[in-house]
C-alpha cells in the first residue's frame, strides 16, 4: 500500500498559509509558478524549500485552484488595505519618497 503524503502546508497565527516549516508563502509559489517558473526554478529561489515540497503545493494549487485563487485574492486585498492605511497615517514617510523617486527614475531611464 503507497501511503498518502500530506501537502506542507501551514497556517500562520497571522493566518497566512505558509510552505512546511518556512516563512516562504503559499501566495509567494502560486505567483511564481503563474508567471511561468518551474518547480525547479521556485525550488532554486527559495533554498529553505525542496523539490519535493514545491512539487506537492504546486499540485495542490492545481487540484484546488478556485480555493487558492480565492485565498491569493483576500491576502492581495488585505495587503492592498494595509498599505493604504499606512499610506494615508504617513502621507510624508521620507523612505517611502525615496523609494518613489528612485523608481520613477529606473523607469524614465528604461523607457518604461
Amino acid at each position: 500500500m503507497i501511503p498518502a503524503i500530506d501537502v506542507p502546508l501551514r497556517t500562520d497565527d497571522d493566518g497566512v498559509i505558509r510552505v512546511g516549516q518556512s516563512r516562504v508563502t503559499l501566495q509567494t509559489v502560486v505567483a511564481d509558478f503563474n508567471r511561468g517558473a518551474s518547480a525547479e526554478e521556485i525550488a532554486h529561489r527559495y533554498p529553505v524549500l525542496n523539490l519535493s515540497q514545491v512539487y506537492l503545493v504546486i499540485g495542490y494549487c492545481l487540484e484546488n485552484r478556485q480555493e487558492v485563487d480565492e485565498y491569493v485574492s483576500r491576502q492581495r486585498q488585505l495587503a492592498a488595505e494595509a498599505r493604504n492605511a499606512y499610506e494615508a497615517d504617513h502621507p510624508n514617510d521620507p523612505l517611502r519618497q525615496r523609494l518613489l523617486a528612485q523608481l520613477e527614475s529606473q523607469r524614465r531611464k528604461t523607457g518604461s
